[in-house]
């Protein structure tokens, strides 16, 4: 396995999901991936998620993940299984960023001046753990919602 982060022979072509397709009206089009897959890319999720997802301190981090899985509970009521997806993302996406910053200060992983060499672990914020505690809970709890699960295996039998 590459040391260097995966971003930097990132082939566009090959990703599955695409900025300028609306998938609510086009649900087909979106496939599950894997982690945070899409995240910042699947609209009117983006635009509708994006705003809340802030980590910079743990009361912060209750706030915004609250706010994003009741936004979850909300697209399951409306059996919107992108939605939901989508919102479990951003909850993922939470504890690992979060837990980036808790680890590299700054939240910088790669030195790009000296070949992408990984920067010592451990120099980050102590503040950010504990916000991504409180993403971790969240996303966990966001997967293990049965309706979710349930959606998800259908889904990923269905469209991959």
């Amino acid at each position: 396995m590459s040391d260097q982060p995966s971003y930097l022979n990132f082939d566009s072509s090959k990703y599955a999901w695409y900025p300028g397709t609306d998938y609510r009206a086009h649900p087909e089009q979106y496939q599950v991936g894997k982690g945070e897959q899409g995240v910042l890319i699947c609209e009117p999720y983006k635009s509708e998620i994006g705003p809340y997802w802030r980590f910079k301190t743990e009361a912060i981090a209750k706030e915004s993940s609250a706010k994003i899985y009741e936004l979850f509970l909300k697209y399951l009521a409306e059996d919107d299984f992108v939605g939901a997806d989508m919102a479990r993302k951003y909850l993922q996406m939470g504890f690992t960023r979060a837990r980036r910053y808790a680890n590299y200060k700054g939240g910088k992983k790669y030195d790009q001046e000296h070949h992408y060499q990984q920067l010592e672990k451990g120099t980050g914020e102590v503040e950010k753990a504990r916000a991504a505690a409180v993403f971790f809970s969240s996303w966990k709890t966001a997967e293990a919602n049965e309706q979710y699960s349930r959606l998800k295996k259908q889904w990923k039998h269905e469209r991959g």
